[in-house]
């Protein structure tokens, strides 16, 4: 058994292909997404807060100091087109056809409509389908400024003194108080995302080595010859087994040492704020529970992708068959995210997604430890049976030469 491993870890080594999947891949990717998201996240945020916005605004005249407010924001520039615009729909025809970004309709004087005891409505047409969109607050912050001194005003006249009328409009206050500090409440946003990044690549650790392995040999011819020599069928397939474990525990091993690498990198260069509240008490420690958590997650990779190169006829059809599989693991992860998804012992058995769940909970410093025994001891259940499958499967003959 351990001469088939030396035999194919040898071969492995001598692949430049695998070598880049194993060592390469996750040493770069962590750097490489990190910044390709932080850049976006950052320019969008950026051209969406510097965007000048065209508007119009009908009967403008009943609000005077709001649109000279509007007027004069950095953020708005008054349309200077020719199209007439009286109501509603013109306004919306206007933001469909990308004459104007922003049309505001005031119905009413707001002073005297107050006088009257009732609300004045204005209407902000707009589209609102970009996830990033200041328009719609930043009117809203102008139209409170105004709104604030009529209220102001109204109240002076009734008597009404600066200091009385907040206990009037707001005579309760509710103050928020979190007992999540600030590590649990961005490892709540930013753990589901690791997942994405860690589990993925163990797979990726375990499949090209395992095509190569299984339909590769095929390919090659040289199944056959390992089959003549005097090693029975059970040790050549966990030979093969474990040299796949070894390479996914390296791609994992390399993996959370890279992130680690790169944290710790952020946190000493990068003025990101963010990743040093989340990542500054993410110890060790936690680093090595990650790593254990993956190490059966990387068995199941590896027995299933081996069984799935040892049934394909040649290289090209197992490259197809594990595209399903690589699809197939994204499916337990987004579980892993969904809302209200927490680690508990019912979740502690959902393959893959429990392991995702405890690496969320890892990040925010809230893991149970006895739940991750218990999702370790579940995942390695599930890869030794996946292993003996893999055993009885290479054991058939219909199955090695279809």
């Amino acid at each position: 058994m351990f001469e088939v491993f030396k035999k194919e870890l040898r071969e492995l080594l001598r692949d430049k292909k695998t070598l880049l999947f194993v060592v390469v891949f996750p040493i770069v990717v962590f750097p490489l997404l990190f910044a390709v998201v932080a850049f976006i996240s950052s320019q969008a945020a950026l051209d969406a807060q510097q965007k000048v916005n065209t508007y119009v605004i009908i009967n403008g005249d009943y609000a005077p100091e709001f649109t000279d407010k509007v007027f004069y924001h950095k953020s708005f520039e008054l349309y200077k087109g020719d199209k007439a615009f009286n109501n509603i729909e013109d306004l919306k025809a206007g933001v469909n056809a990308g004459d104007i970004d922003m049309g505001i309709y005031l119905p009413s004087d707001a002073v005297e409509t107050l006088n009257e005891q009732k609300q004045s409505q204005w209407q902000v047409v707009f589209n609102d389908s970009k996830s990033i969109n200041f328009l719609f607050e930043r009117v809203k912050e102008l139209v409170k400024e105004y709104s604030d001194s009529l209220q102001e005003s109204k109240l002076l006249s009734f008597g009404i003194d600066k200091s009385a009328q907040e206990s009037i409009l707001k005579p309760v206050k509710v103050v928020k108080v979190d007992t999540a500090d600030k590590r649990e409440n961005l490892g709540e946003k930013m753990g589901g995302f690791l997942p994405y990044l860690l589990i993925p690549l163990v797979l990726v650790g375990a499949t090209y080595p395992a095509i190569d392995l299984g339909a590769g040999e095929k390919e090659r011819g040289t199944l056959e010859t390992l089959l003549l020599t005097p090693i029975t069928r059970t040790e050549l397939v966990l030979g093969k087994f474990i040299t796949l474990l070894t390479t996914s525990i390296a791609s994992t091993t390399i993996t959370v040492i890279s992130m680690g690498c790169w944290i710790a990198l952020a946190l000493a260069f990068a003025d990101l704020e963010f990743i040093k509240t989340a990542f500054s008490t993410l110890g060790i420690t936690d680093l090595l529970m990650i790593f254990v958590l993956l190490l059966p997650v990387a068995a199941i990779f590896s027995a299933l992708a081996l069984a799935i190169s040892i049934y394909a006829r040649s290289f090209k059809e197992a490259q197809n068959y594990m595209t399903p599989l690589s699809m197939g693991v994204f499916f337990p992860i987004i579980i892993s995210i969904m809302p209200n998804m927490e680690l508990t012992a019912k979740t502690a058995f959902i393959p893959v997604t429990n392991v995702a769940l405890a690496i969320k909970e890892i990040v925010k410093g809230t893991v149970d430890y006895t739940l991750v025994g218990l999702i370790f001891l579940a995942t390695a259940l599930i890869a030794g049976a996946l292993l003996a499958f893999c055993v009885k499967w290479f054991n058939r003959e219909d199955v090695l030469f279809r």
